[in-house]
């Protein structure tokens, strides 16, 4: 029998349940989730907003809100994310250091990108820590740069049944393999653009992780494209060396 912790804390205990109830019994209104937590609307507004900032929940044009993609099953992840993320954390922030901007550490699952870890700037207008966060692997830049470097039947199999144009995504690939790296101009968000490369895997198999450099869009400059595309690649490569060292 589970007892309530002696110190417990309302609002992560409020967050955990509303997850739950998305989860198990679906749907829910601002209204609904207020009542059955017993607290006000601003505050079951508060923890809904948190929930989908992390995913956890989405809101719908009927502004309803229903489980998000973390409490959905999940597509396998072919990387081993805890040492993925072990190998990558100081080249990340010797990354962020040089670049000044946001990078995000990627891993390709199904046809989604998880957010395995990010380290923000330290710039004013910046953008955010995504860890956690799920995408659509077909406009997020890390994602691009990971389903480029899957076989043909492998995409086929994994976009089978959706509404992507599989031609014009097939096109889009071929010239992110041919350059090297992969842009998303404010496919996911507005006001942000990310350029992605993806990292070399050990084994010789395809690709399972991957580097995006994030920022507000304002100021993305083509001209210093070059210089980001070689420092996300020189990143790339001091990963897979070192996850290469570590599997030796």
């Amino acid at each position: 029998m589970k007892n309530k912790p002696p110190y417990a804390i309302d609002s992560v205990d409020h967050a955990l349940h509303l997850a739950t109830l998305l989860q198990q019994e679906g749907p829910l209104g601002v209204s609904e989730a207020a009542a059955r937590l017993g607290v006000s609307r601003s505050t079951a507004h508060r923890l809904l907003a948190m929930l989908v900032y992390r995913d956890f929940a989405e809101r719908g044009p009927d502004r309803r809100y229903r489980a998000g993609p973390v409490l959905r099953p999940a597509d396998p992840v072919g990387a081993p994310v805890a040492l993925l993320r072990q190998a990558a954390m100081p080249h990340l922030q010797a990354l962020v250091a040089r670049v000044r901007e946001t990078v995000n550490l990627q891993v390709l699952a199904g046809a989604e990108v998880r957010f395995a870890a990010s380290v923000e700037c330290d710039q004013i207008l910046r953008v955010g820590d995504r860890a956690g966060r799920v995408l659509p692997a077909h406009l997020a830049s890390g994602g691009k740069a990971l389903l480029a470097a899957l076989p043909p039947g492998e995409l086929t199999r994994r976009y089978a049944g959706t509404d992507v144009n599989l031609t014009r995504l097939r096109r889009e690939l071929g010239l992110i393999r041919k350059r090297g790296f992969a842009i998303n101009d404010q496919l996911t968000e507005t006001g942000l653009t990310a350029v992605g490369v993806a990292i070399p895997w050990p084994a010789g198999d395809e690709p399972a992780a991957a580097l995006s450099l994030a920022l507000p869009s304002a100021r993305f400059d083509h001209d210093l494209l070059p210089t980001w595309v070689g420092a996300l690649s020189a990143t790339a490569t001091a990963i897979a060396h070192d996850l290469a060292a570590g599997s030796a």
